[in-house]
């Protein structure tokens, strides 16, 4: 009994083993991207860019005054333009990780190899 269990332990080891790449690269790599988009998709509905640059001509706070509508506009304006700035660092970010993804497993790869030679 115990050398059937041993030998099925140690089959599944070697297919896991021999798995695992194929896994990381197809079916983890289109989970890894799904993640990204979805991450990337919560930071462009929290910081809302297309939001204010719909209202970029609507007054603020009912002021429908030439002054108030200039403060409106340029003060919108550098909303959207530090949102874009900012959702241009997120899809920075989103990409590194994706990425990281990719070259994590060559790391270990070279990392292994720059340890043992």
């Amino acid at each position: 009994m115990f050398l059937v269990v041993l030998q099925r332990l140690i089959t599944e080891a070697l297919v896991d083993i021999f798995y695992f790449p194929l896994w990381w690269f197809t079916f983890g790599l289109a989970r890894a991207g799904k993640w990204s988009w979805s991450l990337l998709k919560s930071g462009n509905e929290w910081l809302a860019p297309s939001l204010w640059i719909s209202n970029l001509l609507v007054p603020m706070y009912g002021q429908y005054d030439w002054e108030g509508r200039i403060i409106s506009f340029f003060m919108r304006l550098a909303q959207i333009i530090a949102r874009l700035f900012a959702l241009a660092f997120w899809l920075l970010f989103c990409l590194i990780l994706f990425f990281s993804w990719i070259l994590w497993p060559l790391l270990m790869i070279y990392g292994i190899y720059h340890s043992l030679f």
